[in-house]
């Protein structure tokens, strides 16, 4: 579980409490990360009642009703609600995970769901996280295929059991969830180039029909960039979509090792 951190300088304070809302008769409680850059206040957590006959059972469809019934200040990223964009990535119940694959009936004991932004990145507005440093990381491995000889008339061919070698690492969505729950990418995210990167960083290692691999494994040995990831395994458990990042991240540090031998 990651626990969510605020950014420095800042301090919760009481937030508002709204009422439950008329006719309701069965409701669950949000308890929700407030901050507006632009009112000189501190961050606040607000309380809401959702009113779950009236609401989808995904803690997405929560905060929808609630923008939409109750306050429409609140602000939060989404697009596909299929955990597919990852446009939805927050810290619920203490866990990174997608808002729209997230049920909000399977936080534990019937209790209050607890949402904050994506820990320890700056805070954009309430529950969106300013991710422009991840996707520069992102930028830093160039993912797209790199090649020296002519392209194809068609394609470039790939035998089945190479294209398998992708398997568990086309699929990343990016959604920042696993570097964000990463201890060694909180304290050094501007050197650090975190689980998400390397993860991509080695699909594009192991893709077949890449030319690039030496040029590759040099961009990524450096003591920050690649070996301050020290085996924690929070991003591996964080990943809403199944991926092993820390195997990714293993998997690169002994290609470099079978380079020198």
């Amino acid at each position: 579980m990651v626990e969510f951190a605020l950014p420095k300088n800042s301090k919760i304070t009481g937030g508002k409490s709204w009422p439950k809302p008329e006719g309701a008769t069965e409701t669950r409680e949000f308890r929700i990360y407030r901050w507006n850059p632009d009112d000189g206040k501190n961050p606040s957590v607000d309380t809401y009642h959702v009113d779950i006959h009236d609401c989808g059972p995904m803690v997405l469809d929560g905060l929808i009703w609630i923008k939409n019934n109750i306050d429409p200040t609140l602000t939060f990223r989404r697009s596909c609600r299929e955990g597919v964009c990852g446009s939805c990535a927050m810290n619920i119940d203490g866990q990174n995970t997608l808002a729209c694959t997230k049920s909000m009936h399977d936080v534990a004991d019937g209790g209050a769901v607890k949402i904050n932004p994506l820990p320890h990145q700056p805070v954009v507005k309430d529950l969106v996280p300013d991710l422009t440093n991840f996707y520069a990381q992102y930028a830093s491995i160039e993912p797209w295929l790199h090649t020296t000889t002519p392209a194809p008339q068609k394609e470039w061919r790939q035998s089945k059991e190479d294209r398998e070698k992708l398997d568990g690492l086309y699929e990343c969505i990016l959604c920042a969830c696993c570097s964000t729950s990463c201890p060694s990418y909180w304290w050094n995210s501007e050197r650090y180039l975190g689980p998400a990167a390397l993860l991509q960083a080695d699909r594009w290692v192991s893709d077949s029909r890449d030319e690039a691999t030496g040029e590759r494994l040099d961009n990524v040995e450096d003591a920050f960039r690649l070996y301050r990831c020290h085996t924690i395994m929070n991003c591996t458990k964080a990943c809403p979509k199944g991926l092993n990042p820390a195997k990714a991240i293993a998997n690169l540090k002994l290609k470099l090792v079978e380079r020198q031998v």
